[in-house]
């Protein structure tokens, strides 16, 4: 069986590095667009709940039921009832079927997607010995099963929604600031960034809003599992179940390493004195509270040097996803807020201040053009719908010193 992990474009990477982390081998692993493939192996109902426990940076994790070549209609629909549905719907369960076409012969979704409702209900009357122009009997109140379906270069997939929300819903925050960062892409943005826990750098947010990058890489360096607050659709499947969640959750308690420290690593610091309360909430929710910091400021105030006091490092890396224009202010003001970024922390060069390492998220380059900087490396990511870019600075000014 293969387990599936749709992520957000950018993301597949981190992704694949979050199954390796749980010791899957790279063999197991493919790696497309916006999709990473697991070939899970007999146990897959096991690692259906630990790929949901444990993967950071994806969207979804769905259970391949199979995969064929389709160019018409005819025979998207036999090879659709053809797949052994009975054994992954079962007896009374509703189910719905959603799906996607791109450069692919057939395009046309709402008609696929009644036509693959048709398709696997003749499959599941054939298998249970039933006239095919039966009715298969549903009742949503004993179950549902998410069907889903992707069709790329007249390729069809079928798969089964063993997550239900999505993964970037951890449990931890439901109280959130204004136009909030995806759980997944702050965590993908920490390893982007390349930011190593517990050496001699703090990571901090000047623009922290509701915390999410903070406690997203306090997580990552407790390993403290991102699905352990939530459940999962694939608990109300049978063929799966609550016990799996069960061994799963036991796995990633027995791994957590919450040993306090002496000194804290993550700090977050935000204008708006509502924004950091929630920011300290979702820290308690998340049960991080003891290994994260956060303080009112106006980002203005946080200086290199006043960084070091604050954080007690000599070395930081500022990792933030500043407001932007559009949503939160015009784009002018986001503008003067990316040109006080470049000024708190890079020099005329646009490159690092001493001590400094900068990863900027905005939309499109808009930071890069804001300030003129050339960023060290670029990593286009999605935030949602909208195209990012990553903007990373780690080379030191040579008038400084080498790094």
């Amino acid at each position: 069986m293969k387990i599936i992990t749709t992520t957000l474009f950018g993301l597949e990477t981190p992704v694949r590095e979050d199954l390796e982390a749980i010791g899957f081998k790279k063999d197991q692993i493919t790696v497309s667009d916006g999709v990473v493939t697991l070939d899970a192996g007999e146990d897959w109902p096991i690692e259906v709940a630990r790929v949901n426990m444990w993967v950071r940076r994806g969207e979804r994790v769905l259970l391949e039921i199979g995969e064929f070549r389709a160019e018409d209609f005819d025979s998207f629909f036999d090879n659709t009832k053809a797949l052994p549905w009975n054994d992954f719907i079962p007896e009374g369960y509703s189910y719905v079927v959603n799906g996607f076409s791109r450069k692919s012969k057939l395009f046309g979704v709402p008609a696929l997607q009644s036509l693959a409702k048709k398709a696997i209900a003749r499959s599941i009357l054939t298998s249970r010995h039933m006239p095919e122009d039966g009715i298969v009997y549903e009742d949503a109140d004993r179950g549902t099963v998410k069907i889903q379906f992707g069709i790329v270069n007249d390729v069809c997939r079928f798969m089964i929604d063993t997550s239900g929300d999505g993964l970037h819903k951890r449990g931890y925050r439901p109280l959130t600031h204004e136009a909030p960062i995806r759980e997944t892409l702050a965590s993908g943005m920490v390893s982007l960034a390349r930011y190593s826990a517990f050496g001699n750098e703090a990571l901090t947010d000047p623009f922290c809003g509701s915390g999410t990058i903070v406690i997203e890489a306090a997580l990552m360096a407790l390993n403290i599992a991102p699905g352990k607050q939530r459940h999962f659709a694939y608990e109300d499947l049978p063929y799966i179940g609550k016990e799996m969640r069960r061994a799963a959750l036991k796995e990633a308690l027995d791994m957590e390493d919450l040993t306090p420290m002496d000194d804290c690593f993550f700090y977050g610091s935000d204008i708006d004195p509502k924004a950091v309360a929630s920011a300290k909430r979702n820290a308690e929710a998340a049960g991080v509270e003891d290994f994260v910091k956060f303080t009112i400021s106006d980002a203005r105030r946080m200086t290199t040097d006043n960084l070091v006091k604050y954080t007690g490092f000599d070395r930081q890396l500022i990792l933030t996803n500043p407001p932007y224009g559009g949503r939160l202010m015009t784009p002018e003001e986001a503008d003067d807020i990316y040109r006080l970024i470049a000024r708190l922390y890079l020099t005329r060069n646009g490159k690092c201040q001493k001590g400094i390492r900068l990863s900027v998220i905005t939309p499109d380059d808009n930071f890069e053009a804001a300030t003129d900087h050339k960023a060290d490396k670029r990593v286009k990511l999605y935030n949602g719908n909208i195209l990012c870019h990553l903007a990373n600075y780690y080379k030191l000014d040579k008038a400084q010193g080498n790094r």
